[in-house]
């Protein structure tokens, strides 16, 4: 059956109208009363009633249409996304990074190009699962926090997280600054840890690079989401490592006190990762120039 005849029969299924329908469609009416006979001889069955003003769909009409309306309207918007060449965004974009960067940083940073059309449809979880789906073709671009490896994969420094020990006032307070600064880590075993791994890979790295140790205490808390541990240390849970992007604006209201401030904070660089021939793409070359532009702020 002719994906043009169930087009037209839809068009004058929902307008109740030959003439309307021949309007929507750019064709003379005349057009589409011969395609609804034809679609009608094809079916042997009446669609429509004729009456003095328009026309009314008969039961079999009624059945075809919800048959048939969510899978001529995917088609039909399909092949208008592809004719909208004019469109510097003809899909959407499908972005994949970790839910606290997404969510602070590369949202706000891509707002202008939302504005102008960008749809997003945005991906949050760990580096690793996210670098599989950009090799398999199901994100344009991913925000990864470790080096993108393979040669599928093209990689891009982003932005540079520096981590900070932090915890609430009432606990900075309880801490022998001294001891810290002279035996370190040993000052902070009193002190509850939260992480959002069990592991700890934040404050592993911390300890490693401040205190040339490992942390020895296991973690009070562990909440998979950099939010909600930052919102708990912020009520006096204890204490964690955070980059600074996600706890400036508690560090500047005093919500959370530096226990250590280092000349050499740990770091750990954030990459955008895409696929060589993507690069290629003017929309998701768009995304990628606005998000290095912008990181240079972050």
């Amino acid at each position: 059956m002719d994906l043009s005849l169930l087009r037209t029969f839809l068009a004058a299924y929902r307008s109740g109208s030959l003439t309307a329908a021949a309007r929507q469609l750019d064709l003379s009416q005349p057009t589409v009363t011969a395609q609804m006979k034809s679609l009608e001889k094809q079916l042997g069955l009446q669609l429509f009633r004729r009456l003095p003003r328009g026309i009314a769909p008969t039961s079999v009409a009624d059945e075809l249409a919800v048959e048939i309306a969510p899978h001529v309207d995917a088609l039909s918007a399909i092949a208008e996304r592809g004719l909208s060449q004019h469109t510097p965004f003809p899909r959407p974009m499908h972005l994949g990074g970790p839910a606290e960067l997404i969510g602070t940083r590369v949202l706000p940073a891509l707002a202008p190009l939302i504005d102008e059309g960008l749809r997003l449809r945005i991906t949050l979880g760990l580096a690793d699962e996210l670098l599989t789906g950009l090799s398999e073709g199901r994100f344009d671009l991913v925000v990864s926090t470790v080096r993108p490896r393979g040669r599928n994969i093209s990689a891009t420094p982003l932005t540079d997280e520096e981590f900070v020990l932090v915890a609430a006032p009432s606990w900075a307070e309880r801490i022998d600054t001294a001891l810290l600064l002279n035996d370190g880590a040993s000052a902070l075993r009193s002190v509850p840890v939260i992480s959002y791994a069990e592991d700890m890979p934040l404050i592993r790295r911390f300890w490693r690079t401040v205190f040339q140790t490992r942390p020895s205490a296991s973690p009070a808390v562990v909440v998979p989401d950099l939010r909600a541990v930052l919102n708990a240390v912020v009520a006096g849970a204890g204490m964690t490592v955070l980059p600074t992007y996600l706890c400036s604006e508690e560090l500047a209201s005093g919500a959370l006190v530096k226990l250590l401030d280092v000349e050499t904070a740990p770091l750990n660089t954030l990459f955008l990762a895409v696929r060589p021939a993507a690069k290629e793409n003017a929309a998701v070359a768009a995304v990628r120039s606005l998000l290095l532009m912008q990181a240079r702020l972050w």
